[in-house]
């Protein structure tokens, strides 16, 4: 799969599928807003909590609002070089791994998005942040390089086939 993925296309087809997410999100934000002031949220009693949970929740949702829009302008910062199998893994890399089973997996390290499946041409890039057990793993690895990565189904040995 190596030849036929393009960074800038995953990187684009992120950053819209973010923009949309914060699209969403922000209506939310803002539906759970106006309603933590609405006059049904009103106190009733000592022990209604009704209006302290609306105005958690529309804190939380604004939490988030803010934290895709800085995943989202570190996007735009991100620069797209391409790499060779002499580079390190680092942020805008694209990789090829390669599990036991010889299953390939291809991973994009970018500082926003992590966990996202793009959808290039007929297969997904998984996208990994630094931050991610998984991508602090990559960080640094180079062509042929063993590394043990942490997934949910626990530790898995990983060989890193190539990069670009």
């Amino acid at each position: 799969m190596k030849a036929t993925v393009d960074k800038a296309e995953v990187l684009a087809l992120l950053r819209q599928r973010l923009a949309e997410r914060l699209e969403g999100l922000t209506a939310s934000q803002k539906t759970t807003q106006s309603g933590a002031f609405h006059a049904e949220t009103k106190q009733e009693n000592p022990k209604d909590t009704r209006a302290i949970e609306a105005s958690y929740l529309a804190r939380g949702l604004a939490e988030r609002v803010e934290t895709l829009r800085e995943g989202i302008a570190a996007l735009g910062r991100l620069e797209i070089r391409e790499l060779g199998d002499e580079d390190a893994v680092q942020l805008g890399a694209l990789v090829g791994l390669c599990d036991e089973e010889e299953r390939e997996t291809v991973c994009f390290l970018a500082p926003a998005g992590g966990g996202e499946r793009v959808p290039v041409g007929d297969a997904f890039v998984l996208v990994v942040t630094p931050h991610a057990p998984m991508g602090a793993s990559l960080v640094g690895s180079r062509v042929d390089d063993e590394i043990e990565v942490e997934l949910p189904g626990g530790k898995r040995s990983v060989a890193v086939r190539w990069l670009r």
